[in-house]
């Protein structure tokens, strides 16, 4: 049976990447290949780890794991989320846990007997995928738009729960909870995975746009925007960052914007990019940016921290705020506040 399922799902899989690669130019390039990664490593984890080989009885390929999986589809949320079109480096390090995750399955398999040490670390480890799938499903739920992720984070965030947890009895030497065995753990997550390669095989063929952010190539080309609509469009947005200061909500998107103005996504971005000579991100920059100094001016605010003030405008960390205040100010936040002394 469960070989029967992990056919499926790679026939599936194979099917699913074909369909992506194939039109692979119609997308923004980071969230194709973060998602093309994530269903590629699960089919590494369909082929051939905890001994549930196809191809070679009886071996574990311990590489094919299917965190793997977990960390690709998270930082493909994550990007899909934050519109960035350019992969920042430090994101390398949401694999580490993969890494550490590698070793000990190599240690255990060909240096080392397994250890309660190893195990517990192991399963600390484990915790941090359920982290990711918590971030994950917490971000989803605290945001009025959903996403299609949820209906596979949830269930995959519980069976890893009770993987983990069955790890942990196994360490300690108590009995294994029969639903949450390691040949059951397997047979659910193939169900998951065969699942949501019909999905996204359906919306694909669907030509659904809510699984990947296409590229807004030649979008203006035979764009409808009449010149009233331009300044009534321009107005909107620049009323909705002074006076309703949108730009406060440090998770602020385009999609966001779009429905609170009624203007479609892609009028945004042209009146933006063509009519207004700036993008999105810096757009709404500006006005934090300049929010910041008006607070920082203000000698009610001489109480709070230069971190305090950029958050409380909008600002989701400190390097982030550095660097964009720099770009627009030529000066670092600190070395702007002793020029206003």
């Amino acid at each position: 049976m469960l070989q029967t399922l992990q056919i499926i799902a790679l026939l599936q899989g194979l099917f699913v990447l074909s369909i992506l690669f194939i039109n692979r130019k119609e997308y923004k390039k980071i969230t194709f290949w973060l998602l093309f990664g994530s269903l590629f490593s699960v089919m590494l984890y369909i082929t051939g780890d905890d001994e549930n080989n196809i191809f070679v009885q009886e071996a574990d390929w311990f590489l094919f794991d299917s965190s793997l999986f977990i960390t690709f589809l998270f930082l493909f949320f994550r990007y899909y989320k934050n519109e960035k079109d350019a992969f920042n480096k430090k994101d390398f390090l949401f694999f580490i846990p993969n890494v550490i995750y590698f070793l000990i399955e190599g240690l255990e398999i060909y240096v080392l007997d397994e250890s309660l040490f190893l195990e517990i670390l192991e399963i600390s480890v484990g915790l941090s995928f359920i982290i990711y799938l918590s971030i994950i499903i917490y971000t989803i739920f605290t945001t009025e738009k959903k996403h299609w992720i949820i209906y596979f984070a949830i269930p995959i965030a519980v069976l890893f729960i009770f993987s983990s947890l069955n790890d942990l009895l196994k360490a300690f030497g108590f009995n294994e909870l029969p639903l949450a065995s390691d040949q059951n753990f397997n047979s659910y997550h193939l169900l998951i995975v065969a699942f949501l390669f019909y999905f996204i095989a359906y919306k694909l063929l669907s030509k659904t746009q809510d699984i990947l952010p296409k590229i807004e190539v030649s979008k203006y080309k035979n764009s409808n925007l009449s010149l009233p609509l331009i300044e009534e469009y321009k107005s909107s947005l620049i009323t909705a960052m002074e006076d309703d200061k949108l730009y406060l909500n440090g998770k602020l998107s385009i999609h966001d914007v779009s429905e609170k103005l009624h203007i479609p996504r892609q009028y945004i971005s042209e009146v933006l990019n063509i009519h207004m000579n700036t993008n999105f991100q810096d757009f709404i920059n500006t006005y934090r940016v300049e929010e910041f100094v008006q607070r920082l001016k203000n000698d009610q605010n001489n109480h709070f921290t230069l971190l305090a003030i950029a958050t409380d405008v909008g600002f989701n960390s400190k390097s982030s705020f550095n660097a964009i205040f720099k770009k627009f100010k030529g000066l670092t936040p600190t070395q702007f506040k002793k020029s206003l002394t």
